[in-house]
């Protein structure tokens, strides 16, 4: 005797035939193609297209993968109450311990040392360190090097294992959270998390955690079903039905289940979430009862339980679970400024050997020429600070802290704090439109039944119409009739389930569109009532105002997926007994299964103009012989163990969806957010360019980026053609590049074949136009996008923003990914660099924090390094004055307070200033387009900061030197005070906006500076730096310094003002 254990119900599902493969899906009844790569692929395509890898970056991948031990996946069949058994050979499984921690007690210290030794600046110090340790090299105190070396390695270290400790501790957490376990007498005995084996029977709560993987094989619940909720899995915010094994759901209790000879087999584990394949096999009254086990079967390591008490078998624990398979690091990215800092640095590094070099030519012929030219190297390697990278860190915390504490844009939350100052420089922005351009908050707009329309609000008429339908005395009224098979229709194709949470009645669906409708029914008096496993009632009101309920057995139940693009379902009426196909889906894939009609295209296309979301309904009477037929057909294709999901669809395919009788087309539409049309027009005034990436018609992406004013009124659009051939795709390239002033419209399908074949080319007409609308993109082909742009329009910054699962490929490709906590779930809200909860946010994102951001970054770098060169460049005349000897002027401890205790403050307190305020980079957001040309921090900027270095350094060391002193204590009093000043100065001078931090950063560097006079005997002379003699000199030095670069500075605004200047 063969039973089929796997019951066709609702469900919300995508499988995927590719092994392997990650298919994370948003259900939606649009006709996106929903399939998102691995971020691995993802990964790997970047190392594709950008083959200019550093060899660090190779080597840190060597050396992780060296670390890593891949484990061999196997199958297994596990006996309940026995546990796995061994067809073969023994099998170790994986223990169930999260593990999320990126250290052990051994690799900690060197993996970190290695991180930070991959930048030029770390691993230039730690050779110039060691250097030091060598006495023909050794040119001044070893704390000299060490300590700030030291220092940023320290504070590095703590803070990575504050981190690594945290996870620890919420590891330790999860691992020791107690769960039932069935024990062989039927008991219930407690266990941890990381103590449950695969073959265990657990037992999980309402509002629990599942800690492994299970097949499901008994519910608390009434309706003999479970539901899950999976937003921390698949970010999705609505319930998952599962469904338990029948023959154990209707054991009389839960200890019966430990005395079956039950064998479940698994496949071996993979990452798809959205597909499982596995039997089940029970021995009882010496009859045998197979089935198949689908995904509906299994509950999903960290998914939650919402409903009853469920209990299950483990299959797979630990690093083999769904969660953790699909748990991938992302990218780890490195901002444009780090790059450009990265390169000056190494500018700065030219100039020190530059300058050594100078010096051993001046210093004349010698044998030993290459031991001064070291030990000279030495002498100026403080003009590369080490305390650059460790500055513009700490103060991208600071603006993250910033951005994330900003009550005008509320719940905004920063997941990326390497890369804030991106968001100042964005010229690209590929915007998802559905929940982010739109609120995906769905309203059933019109329904179309080939003769005559109605609209979402003709609710009366509607309603009287059904009333008579259902009346038995009005009955032979054809359109009244006609109407209410496709209400009904309506009512029961779908996946939507009522729930009844806290004395309210709500509908749990896997999309938005599916709710709108089965709402709709029950505003005209056909009312979804109750959904189980096995059984549909609807709730209907005849003329007479009573409540009729009608039964409904559900048959079989075939889920949305992308693939197919449609779902269905076959029911039967227990009064007439009539068996009834239907199915429901996107008009491409529709039209073809349809009768003959002529109005659905020419309908879609008039609904898809207005904005709206179709779906087409269709229906088939089958006779009793046909459900028969399909019923052993598509058992056959349920019990095979390969290529499962293709072989049910094809039956599916081959003996139901032909032929079908058209009901009705219905509309929805989906509401534009809150302020879109102005947030987009100021986005676009700002200089950056807007693509909408789609999985739409293009007619209705075409209405919401008129309606959204992502297209201007001035905007001329062109529509790319279809394209089949290379030749098609030369033809419509070179049509386009006679256009100018062009809003484009490409379809997917088109653009894939443009990339084959021209992708250069793509990227430099399509990046002509105003604004790009790609329709009938799939998630694939948003990644691709991205990746185009950082390909070809590399160094511009490409920012993209989404909500759903299928725009994790996009967000994660770009420079900077904005994701939006909306109705579709967390998924790319926690795979962003930056989490909004609404679109208009991104502007105060960009234009405010953005420009904050990059503004006080380059600022801050350049005081730095303005810093380290002042000081070099007084060594260097000190060396040359006194025979190019390699001393240094100034000892150890000066040379490290004045970096790190007299200048550090006033300096840092640049990350509180504001060229403009809030509002005015709001109000003129022009002035954004200047920051994407990266003029701030440029090649040309940094040689005027090295020429006010070479002069200020001039002029306080031989104005100390020359013109005032010759005691060699007194110059390092004058000159050392001196630098002090004129750096504060320079602090001072710059400043745009004064902020309290400011002030109290100037007068504690300053009062600090005076303590170390007095106390500080050995450095200075007490008696002479209170003298008149002293401030008159240190003050006139520094006024030669300070004065002529403000009086220039004042010119400049005054005759030739930068824009932010003229705003104020």
């Amino acid at each position: 005797m063969v039973q089929n254990f796997t019951q066709s119900a609702y469900l919300n599902q995508c499988v995927s035939t590719e092994d392997f493969s990650v298919s994370f899906v948003k259900s939606e009844n649009d006709d996106v193609a929903t399939r998102i790569r691995d971020k691995t692929e993802i990964s790997k395509s970047n190392r594709t297209q950008f083959p200019g890898t550093s060899p660090f970056e190779k080597l840190t991948v060597w050396f992780q993968s060296l670390m890593s031990r891949q484990r061999a996946l196997h199958s297994r069949t596990v006996r309940i109450g026995y546990g796995p058994i061994d067809h073969d050979s023994p099998r170790t499984f994986p223990p169930n311990t999260v593990r999320n921690q990126k250290y052990n007690i051994f690799s900690f210290v060197p993996v970190v040392l290695f991180q930070e030794f991959k930048f030029f600046l770390n691993l230039y110090f730690l050779i110039m360190a060691f250097s030091q340790l060598v006495p023909i090299f050794k040119i001044g105190a070893l704390v000299t090097y060490w300590f700030p070396l030291g220092f940023i390695l320290t504070i590095t270290l703590i803070r990575e294992a504050i981190e690594d400790f945290a996870r620890f501790l919420r590891d330790r957490e999860l691992n020791s959270e107690k769960y039932e376990k069935l024990t062989r007498d039927g008991t219930r005995v407690e266990i941890k998390s990381a103590d449950i084996k695969v073959g265990d029977v657990i037992v999980m709560h309402k509002d629990r955690r599942v800690p492994a993987d299970v097949v499901l094989l008994r519910t608390s619940d009434k309706s003999s079903s479970c539901f899950i909720r999976t937003d921390q899995l698949d970010g999705e915010t609505d319930w998952k039905l599962k469904i338990p094994i029948p023959f154990t759901q209707h054991l009389a209790n839960e200890s019966e289940i430990m005395e079956l000879n039950c064998e479940v087999y698994a496949e071996k584990p993979q990452k798809d979430i959205y597909s499982f394949v596995g039997t089940v096999k029970i021995t009882a009254d010496d009859k045998i009862h197979e089935g198949s086990l689908d995904v509906e079967n299994v509950l999903w390591a960290n998914t939650v339980v919402s409903s009853g008490t469920a209990i299950g078998v483990v299959v797979y624990t630990g690093c083999e679970t769904r969660s953790v398979m699909n748990t991938t690091v992302p990218e780890y990215k490195v901002g444009l400024l780090d790059l450009e800092i990265n390169n000056l640095t190494k500018l700065l590094f030219c100039f020190v050997l530059l300058l050594a070099s100078v010096m051993v030519l001046m210093k004349g012929p010698t044998s030993l020429w290459y031991l001064y030219l070291a030990r000279f190297i030495l002498l100026f390697s403080y003009i590369i600070p080490i305390s650059l990278r460790t500055n513009v860190d700490m103060a991208k915390l600071f603006y993250s802290w910033q951005i994330g504490h900003d009550h005008h844009i509320p719940e905004t939350v920063v997941r990326s704090s390497t890369i804030p100052e991106e968001l100042g420089r964005i010229s690209f922005l590929l915007s998802d439109k559905t929940g982010t351009l739109t609120k995906n908050e769905m309203h059933f707009k019109k329904i179309h039944l080939g003769t005559v329309a109605f609209s979402g609000d003709a609710l009366e008429e509607v309603e009287q119409h059904v009333k008579s339908a259902y009346d038995s005395a009005l009955v032979k009224h054809p359109f009244s009739a006609k109407l209410k098979n496709a209400v009904e229709s309506l009512a029961l194709c779908h996946n939507v389930t009522p729930v009844l949470e806290n004395g309210e009645l709500s509908y749990q669906a896997a999309s938005p569109d599916e709710v709108a409708l089965v709402k709709w029914t029950e505003t005209v008096g056909v009312k979804l009532a109750h959904r189980d496993l096995h059984t549909m009632t609807l709730d209907v009101q005849p003329s007479n105002g009573t409540t009729v309920p009608i039964q409904f057995q559900i048959l079989h139940v075939f889920p949305f997926t992308s693939e197919r693009k449609r779902m269905g379902i076959i029911v039967k009426e227990e009064t007439s007994g009539e068996v009834t196909l239907y199915i429901k889906g996107a008009d491409t894939v529709m039209s073809d299964m349809v009768q003959y009609n002529d109005w659905l295209d020419e309908e879609c296309t008039n609904m898809a103009r207005e904005g709206l979301r179709t779906l087409v309904f269709a229906k088939k009477i089958l006779s009793r012989a046909e459900l028969e037929a399909f019923d052993q057909a598509y058992h056959a294709a349920k019990m095979s163990i390969t290529n499962r999901t293709q072989n049910m669809a094809n039956v599916v395919k081959n003996m139901l969806e032909r032929d079908l009788q058209l009901i009705c087309l219905t509309g929805v539409e989906d509401r534009l957010q809150d302020q879109v049309t102005t947030s987009l027009e100021l986005l676009r005034n700002a200089g950056i360019k807007i693509w909408m990436l789609t999985g739409d018609k293009l007619e209705t992406a075409i209405c919401i980026a008129k309606s959204s004013g992502l297209f201007s009124k001035s905007d001329h659009i062109h529509v790319f053609g279809s394209v089949q051939t290379r030749t098609d795709a030369y033809n419509e390239l070179d049509n386009l590049r006679n256009k100018t002033n062009i809003a484009l419209v490409m379809p997917g399908s088109s653009l894939n074949i443009c990339l084959q074949y021209y992708e250069e080319e793509v990227a430099e007409l399509v990046c002509a136009s105003t604004a790009v609308v790609c329709c009938r993109c799939s998630p694939e082909q948003k990644a691709q996008i991205v990746q185009l742009l950082r390909k070809y329009r590399a160094p511009l910054r490409v920012a993209a923003i989404g909500d759903g699962g299928n725009d994790v490929s996009m967000i994660q490709a770009a420079h900077a990914g904005i994701g939006i906590d909306a109705n579709e779930g967390k998924q790319a809200s926690l795979a962003a660099d930056f989490s909004i909860t609404q679109f208009s946010h991104i502007c105060r994102l960009l234009l405010v924090h953005g420009r904050f951001s990059y503004k006080r970054s380059c600022t801050l770098a350049q005081f730095i390094m303005h810093r380290g060169l002042l000081i070099s460049i007084v060594q260097a005349i000190f060396s040359c004055v006194f025979y190019f000897v390699a001393v240094s002027l100034y000892q150890g401890v000066l040379m490290v307070a004045f970096t790190s205790c007299y200048t550090l403050l006033p300096v840092f307190s640049l990350i509180a200033d504001r060229d403009v305020t809030a509002t005015n980079a709001l109000t003129y957001p022009e002035l954004y387009k200047e920051l994407v040309k990266g003029r701030t921090l440029s090649y040309k900027t940094f040689f005027i900061w090295v020429f006010i270095s070479i002069y200020q350094g001039a002029v306080i060391m031989y104005g100390a030197l020359l013109i005032f002193d010759t005691d060699i204590l007194h110059i390092v009093s004058i000159s050392f005070s001196a630098l002090i000043a004129t750096e504060l100065i320079m602090v001072a001078l710059t400043v745009h906006t004064w902020h309290w931090l400011m002030l109290v950063a100037q007068a504690l560097s300053l009062g600090l500076y005076v303590v170390s006079l007095i106390t500080l005997d050995q450095f200075f002379d007490r008696k002479f730096v209170f003298s008149w003699v002293f401030i008159t000199k240190t003050t006139a030095i520094t006024v030669v310094s300070s004065l002529p670069l403000y009086f220039i500075k004042t010119l400049r605004r005054k005759f030739s003002p930068p824009s932010f200047a003229k705003v104020k």
